[in-house]
């Protein structure tokens, strides 16, 4: 009789770790899923494309032509090489930026926007503007501060 105990205890908590497993990972998916604006909401959907630290400074830099790996990596010298590659490729998949692999050794590769990508830019014109003057009301908070 105990062993019969013990054996039904045992298989009730393998069962309820199961059910257990099987809530949680659906109530995630319901809580991803809830909060997943992407596609639905423009606004999610452009923070989405463009939430890495580096991928608007990226997007500016190609926005004023075609480059090569290592001519980015000269322009943005803050950026390690791992963090580049993971920003472009993020960039490239979400259709931003075109990778170009050419055909030769040592291994050719140039980035550019693409035309989606390229629509970007009335954006990085408008971040100009408001980046141009936030500097300017810096300057001038600072200087009432004093």
């Amino acid at each position: 009789m105990y062993l019969n105990i013990k054996t039904l205890l045992n298989f009730l908590q393998v069962r309820l770790f199961l059910i257990h497993s099987i809530l949680k990972d659906t109530k995630e998916d319901f809580m991803e899923n809830k909060y997943d604006l992407f596609g639905k909401c423009p606004f999610a959907a452009a923070q989405k494309v463009i939430s890495g630290k580096w991928a608007v400074i990226i997007l500016h830099n190609l926005s004023l032509g075609t480059l090569r790996f290592g001519e980015l990596q000269r322009l943005l010298p803050d950026l390690t090489q791992s963090t580049l590659t993971k920003q472009l490729r993020s960039l490239e998949g979400h259709g931003l930026v075109k990778r170009y692999v050419f055909p030769q050794v040592p291994p050719k590769v140039e980035y550019s926007l693409t035309d989606i990508g390229k629509e970007f830019q009335i954006v990085l014109d408008s971040i100009s503007v408001w980046g141009e003057k936030y500097i300017e009301y810096m300057k001038i908070a600072e200087v009432t501060q004093k």
